[in-house]
């Protein structure tokens, strides 16, 4: 989704090749992730004055509250519990946003507004370690972080966490562990870890706030570079013109941009990031609302990367920007892709900010790829499709070693 933004009674509107150039494409948070959280970028802002008018011109200037209130008066008479004003006020908005039966519409209240704004932003509060299943099904450290509470307390790649302060972890999702392991910063968590299936160990780990860069980058085997972006955050932009940077000049055979289980993120890094392939004027994306065409993006100068064979890794879990990226690249003839079908989010969303905190997230507009078609519900597939493991490991990554194979023919 693409995010705009209101702020006050003023109305602001994000828009691209202005000053503060910031813009969301899908949050689609991915399921098994740090054992903290970890989401996608926050927007800024900047006047427009430019505005569609609403497609749902038939509703009135103003509800009629009357029968709201008949409930509401029904409610203060008879409920057996405690309700506060305030609970009823945000429960009456949350509504509002559901009666449009879209998913991607939200209201949050203050809390839920930071809340989504920190995960946005790719950051969070816990001891930073990517947790993941076994074989087994057994919960296990896939990697701490480097440099977070996880990894100075000791904590090893495939450790076995049995305990999450004192409960048993048996039959409990990667989500629930999440849950529970993160909390708040200064706060203390204590995990039970079985290493190398017979060494008992206790960790009791303090909590810090944490950001997880959004770009990290290697050279695999075989001078091929390799790119990961987990979301297009804030720093997005400046981490992947760094790695640009260091491949463009390194006489590589080529590049690997992993977007696998990216959930989206900022447009504007989107475009920042498939503009690095692209040469001067070609499209990245066409945003429409209804039939009308609000905006077109190009590349804004020929790609420093252009020319170096390039392969996009995709799988379900990469959604919106990471899908805009992806056929961007593919529709221009610069990237190979291979993985599994994407996630398919094609919509463009606007965020209202009100003056307590609270937002609403608001779909109001679809996007489409350079070959003219909308992936909403559809998503893209692979050039060449290789299934992932159940267990995927740096030694069983079948989707990375096929790009590695393509790249090295």
């Amino acid at each position: 989704m693409r995010l705009k933004r209101k702020q006050g009674d003023s109305e602001t509107v994000v828009r691209h090749r202005r000053q503060w150039p910031r813009r969301l494409v899908s949050l689609l948070l991915a399921g098994v992730i740090f054992a903290c959280g970890v989401g996608v970028g926050n927007g800024r802002i900047n006047l427009d004055l430019h505005r569609t008018q609403s497609v749902a011109t038939s509703l009135p200037d103003k509800l009629d509250y009357s029968t709201v209130n008949q409930v509401y008066q029904s409610l203060k008479e008879n409920y057996d519990g405690q309700l506060t004003e305030g609970q009823l006020v945000d429960g009456l908005k949350h509504g509002l946003a559901e009666a449009t039966k879209d998913p991607y519409t939200e209201y949050f209240t203050a809390k839920e507004a930071k809340d989504f704004n920190d995960e946005l932003n790719n950051s969070f509060s816990g001891i930073g370690a990517e947790l993941g299943e076994d074989s087994n099904g057994n919960l296990q450290i896939i990697a701490p972080i480097t440099g977070t509470p996880a990894a100075q307390a000791g904590l090893k790649a495939q450790d076995i966490i049995a305990s999450i302060n004192g409960s048993t972890t048996t039959g409990i999702s990667v989500d629930d562990a999440v849950t529970k392991i993160r909390g708040p910063a200064g706060s203390k968590v204590t995990l039970q870890v079985v290493r190398s299936k017979s060494q008992a160990l206790s960790f009791t780990i303090t909590r810090q706030n944490i950001t997880v860069p959004s770009v990290t980058t290697k050279t695999l085997d075989g001078n091929i570079g390799y790119i990961q972006i987990s979301t297009f955050a804030d720093d997005t932009n400046d981490l992947i013109q760094k790695a640009a940077d260091q491949f463009a000049g390194a006489h590589l055979k080529g590049i690997i941009l992993d977007l696998r289980n990216d959930p989206g993120g900022l447009l504007d890094a989107a475009e920042h990031v498939s503009s690095l392939w692209l040469q001067k004027g070609q499209m990245i994306l066409q945003e429409k609302r209804g039939n009308i065409v609000e905006d077109t993006a190009y590349a804004p100068d020929n790609g420093e990367l252009h020319g170096i064979p390039t392969v996009v890794l995709i799988n379900g879990g990469s959604a919106s920007a990471s899908e805009i990226t992806t056929g961007a690249l593919h529709d221009n003839h610069d990237a190979y892709v291979i993985g599994e079908k994407s996630y398919g989010k094609g919509v463009v969303q606007q965020l209202i900010n009100f003056g307590d905190g609270s937002q609403l997230k608001v779909t109001v507009a679809s996007w489409y790829r350079p070959d003219g078609k909308n992936i909403n519900h559809l998503g893209i597939t692979p050039d060449k499709t290789v299934k992932e493991p159940s267990t995927a490991t740096p030694d069983n990554d079948p989707q990375l070693q096929a790009a590695e194979a393509y790249l090295n023919k």
